[in-house]
């Protein structure tokens, strides 16, 4: 069993040092399953077999010794030399094999059981949410407010809230589902979501909008014009840099399914959100690969809503409740 432990500890650290390096994307919602049932299945065997073989031996060590003592009182010999004290705690002591597979079950699992159905952790990779996140941003998402999925297959068993303009959602990028995205909840299944000229409608009615500070990215060093946008009732800032033309580049366009709903022209787009999809943009206007790119987020590929920044290395003040 040893070996076998210490060959599945060499196929972990072998498939985390390529995922690190960048040879292939991995799964870790997958892969915190197939640790939680590995560690569960050698739980098991500690509980019902291993620990009970050590019992049963070090029971055995005791009744000999107890025997090997009667029998030389019997002889007129009462002082035996030798305890086996130190031999029965080396019988009953789990193996290194267990400690790092048993011994980890509990915090896998438990681990395991709060990412999937309460909260999970992401960091901020890019800065298409600029003002509101920045790179470097960890936070944390509410993993049961739109509903209580399966984890691995995110299939989604209990229904709860539904997603409402201006909310920030995690979801799997429906061009490479094995990626997690961060955007704005900007349209509703049923709604028409137009960007002309970088002016935002919503069927029809412009998004209010309030001309606010320059904000100054410290990675680029350079200053963009920040507006306050209202999305249903939340109100939140944005960037538009009007150096930059209003259109999508075409070759930038995906195929995606459900194209024909959304048309693009000089001044921008208009889509039409189909049944059971979301239209989601980055704050960061200019500088955000959104729905307007790569269409619609089915509302299966919703992994939760992020609300709260808990940690930025780089700039604590950061912490807190963002919209």
């Amino acid at each position: 069993m040893s070996l076998i432990t210490g060959l599945l500890y060499a196929a972990l650290a072998a498939y985390l040092g390529g995922w690190y390096l960048g040879h292939w994307h991995g799964n870790f919602s997958l892969l915190l399953f197939i640790l939680t049932v590995v560690t569960l299945a050698y739980w098991l065997a500690e509980k019902f077999k291993f620990r009970p073989d050590r019992e049963a031996a070090a029971a055995q060590l005791v009744a000999q010794d107890q025997a090997r003592r009667v029998s030389l009182a019997t002889q007129g010999i009462g002082d035996v030399d030798g305890n086996i004290g130190i031999a029965r705690d080396r019988l009953l002591m789990q193996p290194w094999w267990l400690d790092w597979t048993a011994g980890l079950f509990p915090v896998i699992c438990a681990v395991f059981l709060m990412r999937s159905f309460l909260f999970e952790p992401f960091k901020i990779p890019s800065g298409s949410m600029m003002p509101t996140l920045v790179v470097g941003d960890l936070i944390l998402v509410n993993k049961f407010h739109y509903g209580i999925r399966l984890p691995v297959i995110n299939q989604k068993i209990i229904d709860n809230n539904e997603p409402q303009r201006g909310d920030v959602v995690v979801f799997r990028y429906p061009v490479n589902p094995s990626m997690d995205y961060i955007k704005r909840v900007v349209g509703l299944p049923g709604d028409t979501i137009a960007y002309v000229n970088k002016r935002l409608t919503v069927n029809g009615q412009p998004v209010e909008l309030e001309t606010g500070a320059e904000y100054y990215d410290a990675d680029s060093m350079r200053y963009t014009q920040q507006y306050s946008e209202k999305l249903g009732e939340v109100k939140h800032n944005i960037l538009i840099d009007r150096d930059r033309p209003p259109f999508v580049p075409p070759q930038s366009i995906e195929d995606f399914p459900m194209k024909e709903n959304c048309s693009y022209s000089g001044e921008g787009m208009v889509c039409k959100v189909p049944a059971g999809h979301y239209f989601a943009m980055g704050d960061n206007r200019d500088n955000s690969l959104d729905s307007r790119y790569w269409g619609f987020v089915p509302d299966r590929n919703l992994v939760g809503k992020a609300f709260v920044i808990w940690m930025n290395f780089s700039d604590v003040k950061r912490i807190g409740f963002f919209h």
